[in-house]
């Protein structure tokens, strides 16, 4: 879908999008845009029902003079509250009723620009489609709208701002791409393969082979792969914008590309969801796209560990050892907890190779986080406050929200082994996201660091403004604003 800009409604739009606020009140633009439909919009708003709440929409037929065959009134409740991503949220709302109506080319007049490129970057963000393995799509089903186009007199920095949202758009579509492919297409070796085409933007990547990670001991991560023919892959991107002695930011992903459970077999019913159990390494892949394409001001390195967790008889076993990478010894409990595992030796090589100043993780680690928070807020586990703080922040902003989740000793005394360092599970049925928190936090010494357990907000089972049904690219835009106010300030 394409954005343009013009002083006036192009002749081939089909579509004039105007807003409405609670109360029947036209926009300033939309009274503009009435007068040279003869007062049709006024007329139809003030009729029926319509009251301009907040997602209403209503169709009008264009009246003689209008070439346009369509108007539809967009109700934008009390704007007088909106933030950006207010606007957003009802962009995703109308490019939803306008696909329905089969709306193709939009105009969308506006006395504000900029405004009007978060509510077309709503638009973009929900008009996302995962086809590369549909051979047939009837046509009710194709996506309708082509191209809105932002009508405004001044359309001032207006094409610079679109630009960085379809950067941002880029990034978020690249992670949603990358979690909805099927496992036996996106394994450890071609997830980094597709990794390496950030290079193209000026990111360093560079991915390390089993073969290397056994020189550097990684034992909990290839522990996990063993039991694949896949060969496992730790893949580093790094984005130099800052100067050359400025700090470096981490962030860290689980890249489990297919999860079975291992020995510890998961339940038939819903495995096959287990293809997004790289979410958290999409999410580090996506965001560093974003980076590199705005130019970000910024040092920030990007880690993924990619294995495929499955059972045969090569296998981990429950109950074995594997020493990590920074020597410390984990008693393998349940195969199913491996996140942690590759997250142990991925988060240890991070900061022993780059010294971070922050380090930030993003996994689908855990079902305790779905049965604590559902799928609306992530998890958030932290050493550090103003981190926590920072990253809490940029979620309200871009509406990928946390929530702050507890460490401790009493919980880290859950994980204690009797045969090693720790285990990788704590209490049944209790705490279960903290203790892979607390294991995790084992591995990252003094640095600042946040874990973001992504679990239930990976990926959505119903259509969100932002989203359609499916993968949600959770943890790009949020990370993408955190370094924006916290890196490049």
């Amino acid at each position: 879908m394409d954005i343009a800009f013009a002083n006036a409604i192009p002749e081939d739009a089909d579509t004039v999008l105007v807003a409405v606020e609670e109360g029947r009140k036209l926009f300033p633009s939309a009274q503009a845009f009435d007068e040279t439909a003869g007062g049709a919009v006024g007329r139809a708003v003030r009729v029926g029902r319509y009251s301009g709440k907040k997602g209403e929409m209503l169709d009008i037929l264009a009246p003689d003079g209008v070439a346009a065959e369509r108007i539809v009134a967009v109700g934008a409740g009390d704007y007088s509250a909106f933030e950006p991503l207010d606007r957003q949220k009802l962009g995703g709302d109308a490019w939803a009723h306008l696909n329905k109506v089969g709306a193709r080319r939009v105009a969308v007049p506006t006395s504000s620009a900029l405004d009007v490129c978060d509510f077309a970057h709503g638009m973009v963000l929900r008009s996302y489609r995962f086809d590369a393995y549909r051979t047939r799509i009837e046509d009710e089903d194709r996506p309708t709208v082509e191209k809105i186009t932002i009508v405004a007199d001044d359309l001032d920095g207006a094409e610079d701002k679109a630009r960085r949202l379809q950067h941002l758009a880029d990034g978020v579509f690249l992670t949603r791409n990358l979690v909805s492919e099927p496992a036996n297409t996106l394994y450890p070796e071609e997830f980094a393969r597709r990794a390496g085409a950030l290079s193209a933007l000026g990111v360093d990547v560079e991915a390390l082979g089993e073969a290397r990670m056994a020189e550097l001991g990684m034992g909990a991560l290839l522990g996990v792969g063993q039991g694949s023919e896949r060969e496992s892959q730790l893949v580093v991107m790094r984005w130099e914008g800052g100067a050359g002695d400025d700090p470096w930011l981490a962030v860290v992903g689980k890249g489990v590309c297919f999860d079975t459970g291992g020995i510890s077999l998961k339940p038939g019913a819903g495995m096959e969801e287990m293809k997004f159990d790289m979410a958290g390494a999409g999410c580090v892949t996506g965001l560093m796209h974003v980076l590199a394409a705005r130019g970000a001001r910024a040092n920030v390195v990007g880690v993924i560990g990619c294995v495929e967790n499955m059972p045969s008889h090569r296998a981990q076993r429950p109950g074995d050892v594997v020493t990590t990478m920074s020597g410390q010894t984990i008693e393998v409990v349940n195969t199913d907890a491996e996140g942690r595992l590759v997250l142990a030796d991925a988060l240890h090589y991070t900061v022993e190779t780059f010294k971070p100043k922050q380090v930030v993780d993003l996994a689908t680690l855990t079902g305790a986080i779905v049965v604590a928070l559902g799928s609306y807020r992530a998890g958030v586990f932290s050493n550090d406050d103003d981190l926590a703080s920072a990253l809490r922040a940029a979620g309200e902003e871009t509406g990928e929200e946390l929530w702050r989740m507890p460490l401790g000793e009493r919980y880290d005394k859950d994980i204690a082994s009797d045969i090693a360092d720790m285990k990788n599970v704590g209490k049944a049925r209790e705490a279960g996201s903290t203790a892979g928190a607390v294991l995790l936090r084992r591995f990252v010494g003094d640095t600042p660091w946040a874990h973001l357990d992504i679990a239930g907000t990976a990926w959505t089972k119903s259509d969100e403004p932002l989203a359609p049904k499916g993968a949600t690219g959770f943890g790009v835009r949020l990370l993408d604003r955190f370094v924006a106010d916290n890196w490049e300030a």
